[in-house]
């Protein structure tokens, strides 16, 4: 039996079985193995959330890349802690296991280089952080999607990738990973396919509390103009809601406490607090990523515990 057969014969087998395939086991022991290299050691919780939430993904995005007939460009947006990126890295194993390549490319991937961030902070001082719209090469992002929407490509790819601890952590470009052409791209970033507000509302959600604060959210949403047509690119968009999104802060200030713990420089409760409100400031969560759990193709729930519930949106 050939390798394609073998991917067929697991993919069919695990869409109808689920957790009763007979792959299932020697998927979860390979998923188990790598999540002991992300430091996730609970083999009950690795089983649940293969069975209950990282399986049917990946089933779902195989699926859907088999319906396109072409690579599926996926978008996967997320608030800070949510775990986008250790999603991304888990179904890319669990993607290779069912024959498909993936790869993933973040928005912080496409920030513009420290010089060209420095001369945008003297356009505008408000920019004290790298991550709010304008900060990033759209036509960048585009190129990428393009080559890996490429017609029978196997020349190799340059995915762009950033160095955040390059010149004291205000990060830099550092050099491109060359990949083959994936059937999946994991297009992930903390807003990823939002969209601008036409109208702003009248009561704004805290910390937008200042005209000042009203003005930079504003000119915020104008920028979001720009990266449309990035956005237009996706197939799909998963979203990551928290029940509560200011649950983000309290895991921000958790993933900063255990990297200072391990000896590595890390923000404190109150640097993490005025970090977390900037984003809020620039795009809030309830105004941007709230109606999007209606009209994205899978909203993935996570309870303050970190438990999550699938919800697919049948009429996508």
């Amino acid at each position: 039996m050939d390798k394609e057969d073998i991917s067929s014969q697991r993919w069919n087998s695990l869409v109808r079985e689920g957790r009763k395939s007979v792959f299932f086991a020697e998927l979860q022991a390979e998923v188990e193995r790598f999540c002991q290299t992300l430091g996730i050691a609970e083999q009950r919780a690795i089983a649940d959330n293969l069975a209950d939430l990282w399986l049917p993904t990946a089933l779902y995005l195989v699926d859907r890349r088999n319906q396109l007939e072409r690579p599926l460009i996926q978008g996967i947006l997320g608030s800070q802690g949510t775990g986008k990126t250790t999603l991304c890295l888990i179904l890319q194993q669990i993607l290779g296991y069912l024959g498909y390549g993936a790869a993933t490319l973040s928005i912080d991937d496409l920030y513009l280089t420290y010089r060209q961030r420095l001369d945008l902070q003297q356009q505008d001082p408000r920019l004290i952080w790298r991550g709010p719209p304008g900060t990033h090469d759209v036509a960048l992002g585009i190129e990428v999607i393009e080559s890996c929407l490429q017609p029978e490509s196997t020349q190799k790819i340059l995915l762009p990738r950033f160095d955040k601890s390059a010149f004291n952590g205000a990060g830099d470009r550092t050099k491109a990973e060359s990949v083959v052409p994936p059937d999946i791209l994991l297009f992930e970033g903390w807003f990823v396919g939002v969209q601008p507000l036409v109208e702003y509302p009248t009561d704004f959600p805290s910390p937008i509390i200042t005209a000042a604060e009203r003005q930079f959210a504003w000119d915020n949403n104008a920028r979001l103009q720009a990266y449309l047509p990035l956005w237009a690119r996706l197939d799909s968009l998963i979203v990551l809601y928290p029940e509560d999104y200011r649950l983000s802060q309290q895991w921000r200030k958790e993933a900063e406490q255990k990297m200072i713990a391990r000896g590595k420089t890390g923000m404190s409760d109150d640097e993490c607090d005025r970090f977390v409100a900037y984003f809020w400031q620039t795009l809030h969560p309830e105004l941007y990523i709230k109606p999007l759990i209606q009209t994205a193709d899978l909203v993935i729930e996570i309870k303050g515990d970190r438990s999550m519930n699938l919800q697919f949106n049948q009429s996508n």
